[in-house]
């Protein structure tokens, strides 16, 4: 299996994670002074490493698994969605449809919901692998655990909802077991996570 990048793609990715970024260290960091205050580094590194990490794996691990399946995958950034997610932060609440992995070629229905699960499955691994930073490290590093377990958990959670252009609805067509079994355990989380930090 041969993964290459159009220089076109690599742009478009590192846009996303930059843009992304960028609107979560706004939300956190409470507005755009943010950037002007002692602890921006701080915030920024943080969510380059929690949303923007979560996010690129995201879209990676969907164009792998389509090239696994013989089928033409690109990423492309929706420049406009980039900006809204922007907006948004400063206006206070999170929102990120940053563009899509588009996928040519033919592929079966298992095929499709394959590559459409490969992302969300991605982020629940990745929610694995900073836990022991949530629950064993301190300071700065067991932060980057706790949002790393959060925002995963919730980009899993989000994305395997049964609607639109989202992973859940193409699972769901493919098998209900399969959807089942990621949608409900992420989905729980991160209504817990949110009751958590909002309530």
């Amino acid at each position: 299996m041969n993964v290459t990048f159009s220089g076109r793609e690599l742009l478009d990715l590192a846009a996303a994670w930059v843009a992304l970024s960028a609107a979560f260290a706004l939300l956190i960091g409470g507005g755009p002074s943010v950037f002007l205050s002692a602890v921006a580094v701080r915030w920024v590194t943080l969510s380059l490493l929690t949303v923007g990490v979560g996010f690129l794996l995201h879209e990676l691990a969907h164009k792998v698994v389509a090239i696994r399946f013989g089928k033409r995958a690109e990423f492309r950034a929706d420049y406009g969605m980039l900006f809204v997610a922007v907006a948004a932060a400063l206006a206070g609440f999170f929102f990120a449809a940053p563009g899509a992995v588009y996928h040519a070629g033919y592929s079966t229905e298992r095929q499709n919901g394959l590559i459409a699960l490969a992302g969300p499955v991605t982020n629940i691994a990745l929610a694995v692998v900073f836990a022991p930073l949530a629950f064993l490290a301190s300071g700065f590093v067991g932060t980057v655990g706790l949002f790393g377990v959060g925002i995963n958990v919730f980009l899993a959670g989000f994305n395997m909802i049964p609607f639109g252009p989202l992973d859940g609805k193409t699972v769901l067509s493919w098998s209900k077991p399969v959807f089942l079994a990621i949608f409900a355990p992420s989905a729980g989380l991160s209504v817990y996570i949110l009751w958590q930090v909002f309530l």
